[in-house]
């Protein structure tokens, strides 16, 4: 059995993996979900499928990618879920239904009392406590838009916790309008009706501008209508390039009253009769007649079959499954550390999963590129990925050669944190996105992205082997002498190929900044940080050449390496200067500053006698056998202990 066992567990999570290539599945007579969330949409400036939109639109709202419809009930209880293309389809369709779905959440205390939101869960109310649907704070719009117009005065880094949940659900409720109006006079199925009532609200949103515009009195909520409409993603295509693209508020002021409405509006306005009527095949042929019109036109090329392929990647999720495969692995490796002889069947089946996992981010990371038409370092998000990537990676080299467990919990470890890293980064949207226009892509972008960042994963994964040799051997007595000597090893043997990778790729980046930016070097913080990478690594490798430290110490100082590293990762972002300060700014404040503080811990304890450690701690004595009371009285002579 033990011999099966890590392959049959392997086989059984590849098979799990591997089903999901199915794609996503229609319920038995319900709406076609899967045929919606493939059809294009522009949002966030690149073409993108309506299952990513949505997607990443219930991301920001809610902080997950499905929708419980009762979250106040017990999973015993069927809540209902809906996935986030059916979200959608209910939200541009169907806003009555869409308004009483919990699709907010709230968490701070001080923002649900001025909404006036029950905080008492249960199905009277509506509410688990953290999530709430637009009919029941919608009434207080004007309360929340006052005080984010006061929140927005403030630096975001001096925001307290109520500001910053008060601007990021002015900014979900900014989103939730764009995406309920998106459909405009297509929304109720009759398109003529639609537009009928559609162009005396475009007239009274010009009038309103225009008082504005005046300083006269005018209809605000004329405005707000315009302003979700404007700001609604782009369904209509008149081209292949992004800015041929328009939303149906653009379409129709465009064109006079008597034109022939665009294919696409048709289309979707009969989508949205079949969705009325709950005549699912009849949306379904709405739909594959708009595909069908889409492919004759060319207008979007391959662009309409990556739109299928990102649906299907959505579906798949390799890196959430990649980070449940990793943890699994780390329970396997910890069994190996109780005892070596008897868990070593443990030990290979960590080691096969954490392989299965190279091969699940290695798929998702070619996957992403291909996706993207761009290198698999773009933002943070992408660069959480490689780091993980690239740390399993190195963790299964370490595996190789020293057959110990601590190779794969080193990457399993690694994985796992990154990969919860990247969940948090995607929260703010779209992934596949360049986050600032500044980072031109070209050779030496793509070339000095990956390099460094594959200097950032070794130097964490030193950082790791270091914490993991702290924490067994100061609070078990598994680790040995010998066991120490490994780690050290191990360690040396990373940071040599860290110092080196994270050397070239700063010298890269010159390269590519005098070729953007006219400079090789500007002492920005995220170059500095960079720096800072290369030469803190350099001094452990040089004091360790030199004699100034030996095993524990190298290890003590590859700790320090997390530090140094996550501050050039993230920590200059926070700063909100430089040429670098895109992405993850201030949110990652205080578990930033748990990290660093979390390390140094360690380092304080990698830093104290030996005689305090529980692996290197003296053996207690075994007090002698008192002589019989009638035998001579001889001095006991001991030899002095020299274990240490």
């Amino acid at each position: 059995m033990k011999k099966w066992f890590p392959l049959t567990l392997t086989l059984i999570l590849a098979a799990w993996v591997l089903s999901m290539l199915r794609g996503p599945q229609n319920a038995p007579d319900g709406p076609p979900v899967k045929e919606f969330g493939k059809l294009p949409v522009i949002k966030d400036g690149r073409h993108q499928p309506m299952d990513s939109m949505a997607r990443n639109s219930l991301l920001i709202l809610r902080k997950k990618q499905t929708l419980n419809t009762e979250p106040w009930k017990s999973n015993f209880a069927g809540p209902k879920i809906l996935s986030a293309s059916e979200w959608l389809m209910e939200l541009m369709m169907d806003h009555e239904t869409a308004d009483n779905r919990p699709a907010f959440r709230i968490d701070n205390a001080d923002l649900i009392n001025l909404l006036h939101l029950p905080t008492e869960p249960g199905e009277a109310n509506k509410t688990d406590g953290k999530h709430y649907s637009w009919n029941q704070f919608a009434s207080h719009l004007d309360s929340l838009k006052a005080e984010a117009q006061r929140a927005s005065q403030v630096k975001s880094d001096l925001r307290n916790a109520y500001e910053r949940g008060i601007m990021d659900l002015w900014e979900a409720t900014s989103l939730y309008k764009t995406l309920k109006y998106a459909l405009g006079p297509a929304a109720g199925g009759d398109l003529k009706a639609g537009l009928t009532e559609f162009r005396p609200k475009l007239d009274a949103s010009r009038d309103a501008f225009q008082a504005q515009m005046d300083g006269q009195p005018h209809d605000a909520a004329a405005l707000d209508w315009a302003q979700a409409q404007l700001n609604a993603p782009l369904l209509i295509p008149n081209g292949a390039e992004t800015k041929d693209w328009s939303n149906i508020l653009q379409e129709v002021a465009g064109k006079k009253e008597d034109a022939a409405p665009h294919y696409a509006l048709a289309a979707y306005a009969d989508i949205a009769a079949g969705w009325k009527a709950k005549d699912y095949p009849a949306m379904t042929r709405a739909i594959a007649g708009y595909q069908k019109q889409l492919e004759e036109t060319g207008v979007l090329g391959k662009d309409l079959k990556k739109a299928t392929a990102e649906q299907l990647f959505n579906h798949v999720e390799p890196f959430y499954r990649g980070m449940v495969i990793s943890v699994l692995a780390f329970l396997f490796a910890l069994l190996v550390w109780v005892n070596p002889q008897k868990f070593e069947w443990s030990r290979r089946t960590a080691f096969q999963l954490m392989v299965l996992v190279f091969v699940i981010l290695t798929a998702g990371l070619v996957a992403r590129m291909l996706l993207e038409g761009r290198p698999p370092v773009t933002n943070l998000y992408s660069s959480a990925i490689f780091i993980g990537w690239a740390s399993v990676g190195l963790g299964l080299l370490l595996e190789l050669f020293w057959p110990s467990s601590i190779g794969v919990a080193v990457s399993s470890l690694v994985a796992f944190g990154t990969l919860i890293i990247a969940h948090f980064l995607a929260l703010d949207g779209d992934t596949m996105i360049m986050l600032r226009a500044v980072l031109d892509t070209n050779f030496w972008l793509a070339t000095h992205v990956v390099i460094v960042t594959l200097g950032y994963a070794a130097t964490f994964v030193a950082g790791i082997l270091g914490i993991i040799y702290i924490v067994r051997a100061f609070f078990t007595r598994h680790v040995t002498r010998e066991m120490q000597k490994g780690f050290s090893s191990m360690a040396f043997a990373i940071i040599c190929f860290a110092t080196l990778f994270s050397f070239i790729g700063t010298v890269l980046g010159g390269i590519w900044a005098d070729q953007s930016w006219g400079r090789f070097w500007g002492w920005d913080p995220k170059e500095n940080g960079a720096l800072i990478i290369v030469l803190w690594n350099a001094l452990i490798l040089h004091a360790r050449l030199g004699g100034l430290v030996r095993e524990r110490g190298l290890l003590n100082l590859a700790i320090g390496g997390n530090i140094v590293t996550s501050w050039s990762w993230f920590g200059t972002n926070m700063l909100g200067i430089g040429l670098h300060s895109y992405g993850f700014m201030d949110s990652a404040y205080y578990a930033l500053v748990g990290f660093v503080i979390g390390n140094v811990a360690l380092i304080v304890l990698g830093c104290l006698p030996q005689r305090c450690w529980s692996s290197f701690r003296p053996a207690e004595e075994t007090p002698p056998v008192p002589p019989p009371s009638n035998a001579p009285q001889m001095p006991v002579m001991t030899r002095p202990d020299l274990r240490n």
